[in-house]
């Protein structure tokens, strides 16, 4: 790390260090570590995406549903449910549609699609966690691979000078860096995805409840 800070105060850019030290940790393990990364952010985007346009103003929606409800127009209430995206719009419009069934039932209708939506919005989110462990171990694969690389060096040369000892550690324990770092970068966005599941799922909970107490009061 303190190699890259000079390489920076020399004026080299980060794209320049970043790829000597990918060249200095051996391609080949490093390209399965960027390949997790990659492979990992591209669940975590599309996850951030999906949770972003299920996103709404859900205050605004249940006081717009129950104004339509309560108008005695069912069908113009259903369809408005029908065309507003998210979860919380499918689980109103499951609930409308069963508002002739008994409190009961209609609660458990409710819960019963609450929990497929919430199975909708954590898609995906186990292989994330696989390529957060996957790349700090793929990191420490090439890490021991590259020591009994430096051993063989040292083995060949008939000689344990600091030099090789020193240059065949660093090679090796670069793809360890690139590996945790990998993880951390992985997890900060894996952190992120699953507060907007839970901000989704407390309005989810939120919706139901309101939902159940403007079907009783008709």
């Amino acid at each position: 790390m303190k190699t890259i800070f000079i390489s920076l105060l020399a004026d080299e850019s980060m794209h320049q260090v970043l790829k000597a030290k990918f060249i200095e940790g051996n391609p080949l393990f490093m390209s399965f570590v960027a390949i997790a990364l990659i492979i990992g952010l591209t669940f975590c985007i599309e996850r951030i995406i999906y949770l972003a346009l299920a996103d709404i103003n859900t205050k605004k929606f249940l006081s717009k549903l129950e104004e339509l409800y309560k108008g005695g127009d069912k069908e113009a209430a259903l369809d408005f449910c029908r065309n507003t995206r998210g979860p919380v719009a499918s689980i109103c419009f499951q609930g409308l549609l069963h508002s002739e069934d008994t409190a009961d039932d209609i609660e458990r209708t409710i819960t019963s699609y609450a929990d497929l939506e919430l199975a909708k919005l954590e898609k995906g989110c186990s292989w994330i966690t696989l390529f957060i462990a996957i790349a700090p171990s793929l990191g420490f694969l090439g890490t021991v691979i590259g020591m009994v690389m430096a051993f063989d060096d040292i083995e060949m040369a008939g000689d344990i000078s600091p030099t090789i000892v020193a240059g065949g550690m660093k090679v090796a324990l670069i793809t360890t860096i690139f590996g945790i770092i990998s993880a951390v970068v992985l997890q900060i966005f894996y952190n992120y995805i699953l507060s907007r599941i839970e901000h989704l799922t407390s309005q989810m909970e939120q919706a139901a409840i309101e939902l159940i107490e403007i079907l009783r009061k008709q």
